[in-house]
């Protein structure tokens, strides 16, 4: 059995980011909410190590999060990670007090003595930069415990119970800002551990096959194919477990970047020979939107479409017992609130979560644990060619929301997947595409004045963005050289009737989003 790590969740903003740096030193890890394990989840998932993240909260609050006290006794090694530390040094007999001192952001820990979590990475008496974001801090420690570093609001900044293998820190190993923090945590899984970090995306697949033919038998698997990555994936991989059990629907509403639809029915019905009923739905879902320009509406016209038209091929093929989902594991982790509460929708996803419940059927969604990264691997793992699984993410509802502000019509579809089109094409051809996590053309409700060939021209402008990020949640506006730039709006211009002024966004993610709607 490949060894597994827990990592407890005390809300943290980065706690996927533990998780993200444990499976890339080739041991698998889990999230799950601290007030969500049992002793029966415990002795099931039986963890080589346990991790406490760090979180909001002040171990002074009532109610106030704890790891569940079993931890402390499976005789495995524990590291806490600011909260995690906090909880762990109070719950354990230490104390933990609110400092004058706060730190937040760069800061720098001056290594006391040698521990097992340094070895090979900081030495004794060096000093190290990490990042911090902390109010309270360790005052006093438990029985059996050293402090091995301190930072200027830190006095336990690192701590060591080396008879119980129990480890904490006031920073965050786990973001890039703590430049040794990879390794730091590598040596807690690793070194303390003895995870021998043999978890390969080749023995996920393997295991994943096995887990999809037990779980379906022999019974019908449908999977409603967007033609993204995620879904691509899970449909290939389902396929390899049971063959022709599985039927995929693949809905084309209209709204697909130039080529994609034939790209999309290529693969999968001639390459993989999988079972692909094709619906080109483009004029029920075109005719539905069309002259709409609120954003929310939008989605929610396309998704109920696309689950109505989904049905509706289902019910033709003979229905199927179970449905297939690309959900990832980012998904799962944000649909469960450490806390419970309530958060805020930005705009709504465009997905097939309905269909179970009016469908009666179960789910199957082989990719649930992984993150979009893991999924890329995946999918080369299952001879997925590179343009296909690397390509950018793009939304359910497509072309649809790359118009705001302004009706939809066909002649602005056109005018925009060709934009588009050379868009892509340019950042390939000057070998930009894979450094960049997702670029696209946005059609402008705006017209402006142009003058080409001596007359006058009044066309839409067209916006251009391109952001570089690890996994969507926050991103940065890609930095393109001006020529290239230029070159691009140039060719835009010349070769796309209809627009005569090109404009980049320069925003970032927060405030703005990726896409504009």
């Amino acid at each position: 059995m490949t060894d597994r790590v827990l990592i407890i969740d005390f809300g943290s903003q980065v706690t996927q980011l533990i998780a993200r740096r444990v499976r890339e030193s080739g041991v698998y890890s889990e999230i799950h909410p601290f007030n969500n394990i049992s002793d029966e989840f415990l002795d099931e998932y039986a963890p080589k190590a346990v991790i406490l993240s760090g979180g909001p909260a002040s171990v002074h609050w009532d109610k106030a999060p704890s790891a569940p006290a079993r931890v402390f006794d499976l005789g495995v090694p524990v590291l806490g990670i600011c909260y995690g530390q906090q909880t762990m040094v109070n719950q354990l007999g230490g104390k933990v007090a609110t400092s004058d001192h706060r730190e937040f952001g760069r800061a720098f820990v001056d290594v006391i003595e040698d521990c097992a979590l340094f070895t090979g990475t900081w030495a004794e008496g060096a000093r190290e930069q990490v990042w911090m974001s902390h109010g309270d801090r360790v005052d006093a420690l438990p029985d059996g415990f050293r402090v091995v570093g301190k930072s200027d609001g830190a006095p336990f900044a690192a701590i060591a119970n080396d008879d119980k293998k129990f480890y904490a820190v006031q920073f965050h190993p786990e973001v890039v800002h703590t430049p040794h923090g990879a390794q730091l945590l590598k040596n807690f899984t690793h070194g303390v551990a003895g995870c021998s970090g043999d978890w390969t995306m080749n023995a996920y697949k393997d295991d994943a096959i096995e887990k999809i033919r037990k779980q379906v038998g022999d019974g019908k698997v449908i999977c409603g194919l967007s033609g993204g990555v995620d879904s691509s994936v899970t449909a290939v991989l389902i396929h390899e477990a049971i063959g022709d059990q599985l039927t995929c629907v693949f809905v084309d509403h209209g709204f697909m970047r130039s080529g994609e639809a034939d790209q999309v029915v290529t693969l999968f019905r001639d390459h993989y020979n999988i079972p692909l009923v094709h619906v080109d739905a483009t004029d029920t879902f075109i005719n539905a939107i069309e002259g709409e320009i609120d954003p929310e509406t939008k989605r929610k016209t396309i998704g109920r479409l696309f689950i109505e038209t989904f049905e509706e091929e289902a019910k033709k093929i003979g229905g199927a017992d179970f449905l297939a989902q690309g959900t990832l594991y980012p998904d799962v982790i944000e649909s469960v609130s450490f806390t419970g509460g309530p958060s805020v929708t930005i705009k709504s996803h465009h997905n097939v979560g309905g269909l179970p419940e009016r469908m009666n059927m179960q789910l199957v969604e082989p990719l649930r644990e992984l993150f979009k990264d893991e999924v890329r691997d995946l999918g080369r793992e299952l001879g997925l060619p590179d343009s296909f699984v690397g390509r950018h993410p793009f939304p359910g509802p497509g072309l649809a929301i790359r118009i705001p502000g302004q009706p939809i019509t066909r002649e602005k579809l056109d005018i925009l997947r060709k934009a588009d089109a050379i868009y892509l094409e340019e950042i390939r051809n000057a070998g930009l595409y894979d450094a960049i996590w997702q670029a696209f053309a946005v059609l402008l409700p705006v017209r402006t004045v142009g003058v080409m060939g001596d007359g006058r021209t009044y066309d839409y402008a067209c916006a251009l963005r391109a952001v570089t990020s690890t996994d969507g949640m926050t991103a940065d506006f890609f930095p393109y050289p001006p020529e290239l730039l230029g070159r691009i709006a140039n060719r835009i211009i010349n070769e796309v009737n209809g627009i005569n002024r090109v404009t980049y966004d320069f925003t970032s993610k927060p405030p703005g989003t990726i896409e504009w709607e």
